[in-house]
C-alpha cells in the first residue's frame, strides 16, 4: 500500500455524519477523512481552517485517496 505523508487544512467537516475533507499543501486537491482517522476525541476539536498533518493513502474501493492517522499540528 502506497502511503504518503501530507499536510493541509481542514476544509469541511461534516460532525453530524462524522467525516470531512482536507484540502492538501500544495495542490490543492481535497482528501476525504474519517472521524475515525483521528486520534479519539480530536474529530470533535477540530475545526475548518485547522491545520493537520496526515497519511495519504488509497482507497481500498477504488474511491481515490483518503487520509489516514489525522492529527493536528500547532497554530
Amino acid at each position: 500500500m502506497e502511503i504518503t505523508v501530507a499536510e493541509g487544512t481542514v476544509s469541511r467537516l461534516v460532525r453530524e455524519r462524522g467525516f470531512g475533507f482536507i484540502k492538501t499543501d500544495p495542490g490543492d486537491e481535497e482528501v476525504f477523512f474519517h472521524a475515525s482517522a483521528a486520534p479519539q476525541g480530536t474529530f470533535d476539536e477540530m475545526h475548518e481552517g485547522q491545520r493537520v498533518a496526515f497519511d495519504k493513502v488509497r482507497d481500498p474501493r477504488g474511491r481515490g485517496m483518503r487520509a489516514e492517522n489525522v492529527r493536528t499540528l500547532p497554530a
